[in-house]
């Protein structure tokens, strides 16, 4: 019965120090939050759609990956202005405008990832 007390304790110990999957986001900008929020409303995507943090020419930037085929990813800077498409469209190249973005990020952190399933 002791082991299964101390075991039991343990756990709960455990369960708290645990931190909250959406916690990353409690310090993201409100627009990222907006962001999330549209997301989540949003029927979900293939694949689910996600956004991660970078550090990118000294700056941070938030990248939100293509969603299927032939869409564009976005990358915004730290006051959620477009900066450019690194990836996705036609080509699969993106627009053309930050072509190093993915051999010159830094630091990557997801922020955030939808949970639901198709």
């Amino acid at each position: 019965m002791k082991n299964r007390t101390v075991l039991l304790s343990l756990l709960t110990a455990l369960c708290f120090s645990c931190t909250d999957p959406a916690s990353p986001q409690k310090n993201e900008p409100a627009w990222v939050k907006q962001l999330i929020s549209y997301f989540e409303a949003a029927p979900v995507g293939n694949p689910p759609q996600s956004i991660w943090k970078y550090e990118y020419k000294g700056n941070i930037v938030y990248y939100v990956p293509p969603q299927c085929c032939d869409m564009y990813s976005d990358l915004y800077d730290i006051e959620g202005k477009i900066i450019c498409h690194p990836d996705g469209g036609i080509t699969g190249s993106g627009d053309g405008r930050c072509t190093d973005f993915f051999s010159a990020r830094q630091k990557e952190v997801l922020v955030w990832q939808d949970p639901r399933q198709r």
